[in-house]
């Protein structure tokens, strides 16, 4: 688990090596589903503070690098070859996106199929969905019964906690009661 105040250490120090430190930032931010951002606009390089909490020193460093490949490249290149070439001179070694662990604890609709799948959303579910992991395509067997749960300040602050993290996907926190399954249809 990377410690908060070593990541932004590294952070800037990346961006006084590679980028204008007058010009460019680092900051957290609260993103649940991507690891980083490189903002064109505010010249901003962010990461996730939840997903840091969980991630390794090495991925969070790679995170990094692929941030500020990004901000090299400018805002065109996208992960097309330009990109690719500059974040590999960086030394990164991942892929175009992450597939690391998401912040599952803090996604306030949690949905089961019959089979017992679970799924999470952070928006509420506007139409009936089904089980992709039981079947391909919709299935109305495989329906997905949501229902929605509070994420309290106190959870927000453990999830963003290394002690608090957990990438299991069964949520760690706890106040995980929830109201009665909400079945769309």
């Amino acid at each position: 688990m990377a410690d908060l105040d070593a990541v932004r250490r590294w952070a800037d120090a990346l961006i006084a090596l590679h980028l204008d430190p007058a010009e460019w930032s680092f900051g957290f931010d609260h993103a649940k589903k991507r690891a980083g951002l490189c903002n064109y606009t505010h010249r901003r390089i962010t990461v996730s503070r939840y997903l840091a909490a969980r991630y390794t020193d090495d991925e969070v460093h790679q995170i990094l690098l692929h941030e500020v490949a990004h901000a090299l490249a400018g805002e065109r290149a996208g992960h097309g070859p330009k990109w690719a070439q500059i974040a590999a001179g960086l030394g990164y070694v991942g892929r175009r996106t992450h597939d690391g662990a998401v912040v599952s604890e803090l996604a306030p609709w949690v949905g089961r199929c019959p089979a017992g799948h679970v799924h999470y959303r952070y928006r509420q579910p506007v139409r009936a969905l089904s089980c992709g992991l039981c079947r391909r395509g919709f299935d109305r067997a495989n329906l997905i019964v949501w229902r929605r749960r509070e994420i309290t300040p106190a959870m927000r602050r453990l999830a963003a906690s290394a002690t608090g993290a957990s990438t299991t996907g069964e949520s760690a926190l706890p106040g995980d009661a929830s109201t009665s399954p909400q079945p769309l249809r």
